[in-house]
Parts: structure tokens; sequence; C-alpha cells
């Protein structure tokens, strides 16, 4: 729970950051529109993301990675399909909002703790 908590608010920002910098994507006039996107974005990069790389591996190594950069602007028209008020107007506001979104996680992720650290096993009696 603490991963997605940490995960949805670097969505937040980004999805933020995105819609300001770009008139192709939007909100509306409501805050609470870009927190349920922010947390529909994060749920589907978790749950869908993951099974649509796997299956898209060929179409990876095939483009050099270009074909990633499509899955994120795909995450981001199903969050579009999903939360009525958040708009992506065309595939290119879409392309540039995922490498925007793309630039702000990143960003954000340095500066928040890590949603995942990494577990140590610890032997009986040390």
């Amino acid at each position: 729970m603490r991963g997605f908590a940490i995960r949805w608010v670097s969505n937040v920002v980004a999805l933020f950051v995105a819609a300001w910098i770009l008139s192709g994507i939007s909100y509306g006039n409501q805050w609470w529109t870009l927190f349920i996107a922010a947390a529909v974005f994060t749920f589907v990069n978790m749950w869908v993301k993951p099974l649509l790389t796997l299956l898209s591996i060929p179409f990876i190594i095939f483009t050099l990675g270009l074909f990633y950069l499509l899955i994120n602007v795909l995450m981001l028209y199903v969050t579009d399909w999903i939360v009525p008020d958040f708009e992506i107007r065309t595939f290119w506001w879409g392309v540039l909002g995922a490498i925007i979104v793309s630039i702000v996680n990143w960003i954000v992720g340095a500066l928040l703790p890590d949603p995942d650290p990494p577990q140590v096993e610890r032997m009986p009696g040390y």
C-alpha cells in the first residue's frame, strides 16, 4: 500500500506538470479529477503495463525501445478512457505527455523514498 501511495503522489505531480505545460492534456476544472486520474494511471502502470510490456518484448527489441514509448502513450489513453474529465486531445499530445510524465516521474522518484525497498533476509540467531 505504501508503494502505491508513493507512486500515486509521483503521478499526481507528473500529470499536473504535463497538463500545465501542454494545452492538449487537461483534467478539467476539478482538482479531484487530477487525483483520480493519477490513481487510475498508477493502477494501470502497476498491473496492465507489465503484462503489455512482456507481450511486446519482440516489438520493443525490434524498434530499439521506441515501442515502449507507445506503451506509455497507451497507458495515458487508458486513463483518458476511464476518467471522464481527463482528456488527451490527439495522439501527438499523448506522445509529448508520455515523455513529460516519464521525465517528471524520474525526477520525483529520485526525491521520494523507494516504494519497494530491498528485503534483507537474516539467518536465525544473527
